[in-house]
């Protein structure tokens, strides 16, 4: 563990969210000296407070260890199954409440915005379902700092082209 990386890494990521020392400080219930301490390498912050210390910084608890890098930068993992079974509940919600439902349709206006899709057909068609799925996994890793093995998308999405691209975006994104 390289303490002035760490100490370094700490005073661009307080710069860089307009924070001053004390400021921090205050938000994290310990003295402005004591955040001087880690910026100059004379001490570390108490493990407790490095998840909400990442948290203020929207970093993982790992980045801040490794001074800017590291090797796992992910919030959660993910699986194919988890994806499927989420569709599959919002798929159950028109079933129980009705295609034309208020919550259904928030619920499926919000995800075609976001997703900038239309999820509805993936509910009639395997192919669909699957591509849908893939999209939304990607988009978890990308904006949401999820994590996804590879190896999980090769074993349980079926359809060729869906799984071959979302393996390569994958790969682009840095997963191995």
């Amino acid at each position: 563990m390289d303490t002035t990386a760490i100490a370094s890494y700490l005073q661009t990521l307080r710069k860089e969210k307009g924070l001053t020392q004390a400021e921090l400080g205050e938000r994290l219930g310990v003295s402005a000296q004591s955040v001087s301490n880690w910026e100059r390498a004379e001490s570390l912050p108490d493990t407790a407070l490095l998840p909400e210390l990442a948290m203020i910084y929207g970093v993982s608890v790992d980045e801040i260890l490794g001074g800017g890098s590291a090797s796992w930068r992910f919030r959660r993992r993910i699986t194919v199954a988890q994806m499927w079974e989420a569709m599959s509940c919002i798929q159950r919600l028109a079933q129980l409440l009705g295609h034309d439902h208020f919550f259904f349709r928030t619920m499926i206006d919000a995800l075609n915005e976001r997703m900038n899709s239309d999820i509805e057909p993936a509910f009639g068609n395997p192919v669909i379902w699957d591509a849908y799925v893939c999209e939304v996994l990607l988009a978890c890793v990308r904006d949401g700092g999820d994590y996804i093995d590879i190896g999980d998308v090769e074993a349980n999405i079926k359809s060729d082209k869906p799984r071959e691209w979302t393996i390569r975006k994958l790969r682009e994104l840095g997963l191995r």
